[in-house]
């Protein structure tokens, strides 16, 4: 895999620059976002906007989200075969794993912020030149968090406070997970470059090859069916990884063979400036992450306070619910789109209206399929797992969070809104105090009060509460405009 990356790295090719319809497109953006603060402008409908729709975008997201949601499930599903301990210990694993890729998603942050904004300003080779930035990034970024999840998975999972064997179980699944950290990164930084260039398909076919893998080898790797042997949950590990590196594999064929709508940036693309506006962009996503995946560990300790029963029960309702999270984090990445390419177009007027279009489209998309939810939780519950204590609260935590769907559709799209305009830093702010001051403090004072785990579920509806309220106030403030083409020309200097 080193081997790869060595390659990718030295195999850039060339393409000639364009800076000078760069900077005039800056220019014209710059203009065009100062006349028009906060109202309609006479002249939008004579502006050159990207024809893509809401749906055109965020249908490919959707379905390539809800197939790995369901992928999840199924996972669920065989590893709760081997009991709760085996389900509180992927959980755990999952959540440390992508909890130390804070870093590599705040790449991804940035990665969104510049293809789109470039492609809406039809400079294709600036795309390139930022997707290859992110990639090298992204690849460093990879290898730097692959070694303590590998030499220090035993004392990572042991945060959490389970008990010995759940935690063994874990730190071998973070073990091996970890080993195909590039093949995450090059997943994560490539099929985010296509959806901000508005190419939603492309990954949702490779989605579809790689979660099809993947629970085929979970499936024989958990077991030992076939001549297999018998992993347990590390074989769930192992099928993450393996699936994780067909996709880059494909991702890197293609984009080598210039196959994909994002050209291959050359050598000139790693320059200073570049990297520094990446990173200006993506650190507030960064620390964002870090502090959510921060809040959420104190947050699941919280939970692991209440028993393995409690902890595993967590795990399978967030499975079960993100059939109809996905639908969220969907129209998340088509506002995040259409936002950055209105704005690189010059119409920052198209960029609000798509923002609250894509915003309303969440609330009811996820309010129906969280409904359905409801009404088969119990079926659901016992379907997966047949301990009846984790049965009884994945029912609660599921009534729980069916009411806070039309706030996480809020937060999910208006958050991906306003990273797609650059605005990387207000998430954060909303982060800190929904997850932090709302989540984590009121699941403290309820655990300190003696109050039963169904309470410490409905912390979430408050952390939803406060950051929803934040996020609306904010994208209608207008606010978020000016910020990308600020740092543009910060950098360019």
């Amino acid at each position: 895999m080193l081997a790869r990356f060595l390659w990718l790295a030295l195999g850039l090719q060339q393409l000639q620059l364009i800076d000078s319809h760069r900077t005039n497109r800056t220019i014209m953006t710059s203009s065009t976002l100062q006349e028009n603060d906060g109202t309609e402008s006479q002249d939008v409908a004579a502006i050159d906007s990207p024809k893509l729709s809401i749906w055109e975008l965020a249908w490919p997201a959707i379905i390539s989200n809800l197939l790995f949601a369901v992928i999840g499930v199924i996972t669920i599903k065989i590893v709760g075969t081997l009991g709760a301990e085996a389900v509180a210990a992927v959980t755990t694993g999952h959540r440390i794993f992508f909890g130390l890729q804070a870093i590599l998603m705040a790449v991804s942050a940035g990665t969104t912020a510049l293809v789109a904004r470039a492609w809406g300003a039809k400079d294709y080779a600036e795309a390139a030149r930022a997707t290859t930035v992110s990639l090298v990034i992204g690849n460093i970024v990879a290898i730097v968090l692959m070694i303590p999840c590998i030499v220090f998975s035993q004392q990572i999972a042991g945060v959490f406070g389970l008990d010995a064997h759940t935690t063994a179980q874990a730190a071998d699944f973070i073990h091996y997970l970890s080993m195909f950290n590039i093949a995450f990164a090059i997943n994560m930084v490539l099929g985010t470059a296509l959806r901000s260039a508005g190419d939603t398909k492309t990954p949702l076919w490779i989605g579809v090859i790689t979660n099809i893998v993947n629970v085929l080898l979970v499936y024989v790797l958990v077991f030992g069916w076939y001549g297999f042997p018998e992993m347990g949950v590390t074989g769930a590990a192992v099928a993450n990884g393996i699936s994780f590196t067909i996709g880059a594999v494909i991702f890197l064929a293609l984009w080598f063979r210039r196959k994909l709508v994002v050209d291959v940036g050359g050598w000139g693309s790693l320059t200073r400036n570049r990297i520094r506006q990446l990173v200006h962009i993506g650190y507030p996503a960064g620390v964002e992450q870090f502090i959510f995946q921060a809040g959420f560990v104190v947050f699941l300790w919280i939970v692991a306070y209440y028993g393995t029963e409690a902890f595993a029960a967590y795990g399978i309702g967030v499975q079960i619910l993100s059939l109809s999270f996905v639908v969220g984090f969907g129209f998340s990445i088509a506002g995040a789109t259409l936002v950055g390419q209105h704005l690189g177009a010059g119409n920052p007027q198209g960029a609000v209206q798509q923002g609250w279009k894509a915003t309303r489209l969440a609330i009811v998309s996820m309010v129906a399929l969280s409904l359905i939810i409801v009404v088969f939780a119990e079926q659901i519950a016992s379907f997966l797992i047949r301990d009846e204590l984790v049965v009884k609260h994945t029912i609660t935590f599921i009534y729980i969070m069916a009411l806070a769907q039309p706030l996480m559709a809020i937060d999910f799209t208006l958050s991906g809104c306003l990273r797609g305009a650059g605005d990387t830093r207000f998430p954060l702010m909303t982060t800190m105090a929904g997850l932090i001051g709302a989540r984590v403090g009121l699941a403290a004072l309820f655990t300190y009060l003696g109050l039963s785990v169904d309470w410490i579920f409905g912390a979430l509806i408050g952390d939803y509460i406060v950051k929803s309220v934040m996020l609306a106030h904010r994208f209608r403030s207008g606010k978020w405009k000016q910020i990308f083409v600020e740092s543009e020309h910060k950098f360019s200097s």
